[in-house]
Order: structure tokens, then sequence, then C-alpha cells
């Protein structure tokens, strides 16, 4: 029997990778002579290159960029033999770059971004595929416009790059200096976030706490937003302060969106679409998808639910293995996933779950096996 493998991370404890490599150790236990296929997958956030260069012909292109708070850093992107740059945001700009105490999203940037998207341009890439997921960053891309050419004034008339803080003091605009092989490539923003760029839902209230932001700052974060915005519409661009998914990474796809026309895809459609899932599927038993913890908010198009959309369509089962289950899990049963199950075997401290995840997701991974071995016997 052949059996598809498709788990997104385990945030802080497995990446999609090492997950499906843990529930084939587990599943082979009992099943050992079935085909098993391992499809990394993720949503638009870390992870992202990985699963599409999992499966892609291509190679990754480290890059000296600018990081979060200004020093240097080395950030890659992928590029595939069909041209396509497969690009983080948060591999230069994320909130795992960062300590605690060093989140800050009134001085953090996203200019290395920028600078990714620029050696991708370099490299003869024709299309880019930007993961939205994990930034640290508030500042509506500012940053990423001004390594792509944009510049930005001050009341002074000083060139300055703008952060989230620093957003309501840009008096002037001009986007004629962009560079222009970016109004000839193809740029798709995936993210699972669908938060406006603006108000209570929109990228400062929503995201802004867990990036360091005050109560204060959250007030003088969503002002420089909402300034930009009008700025943006000023440059011939479209109001994007109510537009669904122009509040994730901090804003950053806002600016993209309001310039160019661009619109934020669900993270994992764009990932399974790259990776010709539907071809990988052909001919499977089953489906085995999985991610760290199942809630409520896991229909709301996370990684397994798109898996197991897909899987659906051709008349697989799917079953979703997770490190825990929190309330409203249940809703997923609507959205083709077959059944749900936990990898924690008893109440475990969060540190001692996260160091035993592998374990005991190999040991989950066996128990499942056994139930399918009772069906096909």
């Amino acid at each position: 029997m052949k059996i598809v493998i498709a788990s997104d991370s385990y945030k802080e404890s497995l990446t999609a990778a090492q997950a499906c490599r843990a529930i084939k150790q587990g599943m082979s236990r009992v099943l050992p002579t079935a085909e098993y296929v391992l499809v990394p997958i993720a949503d638009g956030g870390e992870g992202t290159m990985a699963a599409i260069a999992s499966v892609s012909a291509g190679e990754y292109y480290p890059v000296n960029v600018t990081g979060p708070l200004g020093a240097e850093l080395t950030a890659s992107f992928f590029k595939t033999d069909q041209q396509t740059a497969v690009i983080e945001v948060a591999s230069a700009c994320g909130l795992e770059l960062l300590s605690q105490d060093q989140r800050n999203p009134l001085i953090t940037t996203s200019y290395g971004v920028g600078q990714l998207m620029l050696a991708a341009l370099d490299a003869g890439c024709s299309k880019m595929i930007i993961g939205l997921g994990g930034s640290a960053t508030n500042d509506g891309g500012a940053g990423m416009l001004s390594a792509l050419g944009a510049r930005f004034y001050d009341h002074n008339d000083q060139l300055f790059v703008p952060t989230g803080g620093s957003l309501g003091q840009i008096t002037r605009l001009d986007t004629l200096s962009l560079d222009p092989r970016l109004a000839a490539c193809d740029i798709v923003l995936a993210c699972d976030v669908t938060a406006p760029l603006c108000g209570e839902l929109g990228a400062t209230y929503m995201f802004g706490p867990q990036k360091g932001a005050s109560k204060q700052d959250l007030v003088l974060l969503e002002q420089g937003l909402t300034h930009y915005a009008d700025l943006l519409v000023e440059q011939g661009g479209t109001n994007v302060k109510s537009v669904a998914g122009a509040g994730a990474a901090g804003g950053f796809g806002a600016a993209l969106m309001a310039l160019f026309g661009l619109k934020v895809h669900s993270g994992i459609d764009v990932v399974l679409d790259a990776i010709t899932f539907g071809q990988l599927l052909q001919g499977a038993s089953l489906v085995i998808t999985g991610e760290g913890l199942v809630d409520g908010q896991t229909e709301h198009g996370k990684a397994p639910i798109g898996v197991a959309k897909r899987a659906k369509a051709q008349g697989i089962s799917t079953l979703l293995l997770c490190g825990g289950l929190s309330e409203g899990y249940q809703a997923v049963y609507d959205h083709g996933i077959d059944a749900v199950f936990s990898a924690t075997p008893k109440v475990l401290d969060l540190p001692t779950a996260l160091r035993l995840a592998p374990e005991n997701l190999a040991n989950l991974a066996e128990n499942v096996a056994r139930l399918v071995q009772l069906k096909i016997t």
C-alpha cells in the first residue's frame, strides 16, 4: 500500500521533514513493506522554502542582508529550474532571529527581504513565491520597498528607511525609482493570515503584542500604518487598509498589493500547487498529515486542511497526527479530516513535551498503523 505522509512542522520541536520521518519510523514498525511518500509541507510560514525545495530541482542562493535590527546576516532563497525564487520573509526579519528582549516592532525592518528580492531578480528569476509568516516587523513593507529603490523623505526632506515606529514621519514617498524589473515579475504572496492592514483585527493589534509592542506602542504603530496606507494611495496605489491578508507579516505585502495589484493567496494551496501534490497522491491508499496543535483555528486555512481537501477530492482518507488538541478541534472533521490523534501520552510540561516530540510522534504513528493494519487484514 502507498501512504503519503504530508506534515507541517511542530513548532519549536520538529521541522516538517523531521515530523514526516518520525511518522514513517513509527508506521514502519507495523507496516514495513508499505510504500511511503514523505512530503514536508508549510502554509506560507517557516518551512515553505524547504517544502518546495524538497521536491523541486534547483539550488539555494545565500545572500548577505540586513537583519531585523540592522545587523548583517546571511539569508537564502531557493531558485527552481523554472526560474522561480522561493523567499521566506522570516529568513531576513523573522521573530525567531530575535530573543524575547530584542523584539520591538517600532525599530525592526523588512529591508533584508527587499535585498533577497533584488538578489532573485539579479539571478534571473521571473517569478517569486514569498512566504509571509513569522515576521518581527510592523513596517508595512517600507523597508523592503526602500531596498527595492523606493525613496522615503521626512519633514526635513531627508531620505530615511522607515520602521514601524517612524512610518508617521514620512512626508513624501517616491516610487518612480523602484526596480523596473518588479513590474514584469510574477509575485505570489503566500500566507494563512486574513487580517487586514488596519483596525482592531489588523496587523498591529492582532500581532503587535507577540512582536514586543506595548499598549502605547500599538497606538503609534497603528497611526503609522494608517498614514503609510494613505501615502500609497497618493502614489496611485489601491487602498488596502481593509483588504484581507494585507496585515500579514506586519503589513509586508500591503505595499506590493497597493502598488502592483497583488493578492494574498492561501499559503498551503501555493505550496501544494508548487510541489504538484495531486500527482504525489496518485495511487495512495492513505494520507497522514500533521501539525503541532490542532484547535478551532486549524480549519481556517491551516496546512492539514489543505492536504485533506486535496486527498478527499481523490477519494483518499486523511488522518491528522498532532502534538496536542485544544478547544474546537472537532471542526476539522467538516473539512476532510477523518480522525485526529494526539501524540502526548500523558500530562507533560511544555519543555518536556517538546523534547520528547520525536519519540512520542513515532509511537503514535505506530499505534495508528496498527489500526490501519486491522482494516487491511
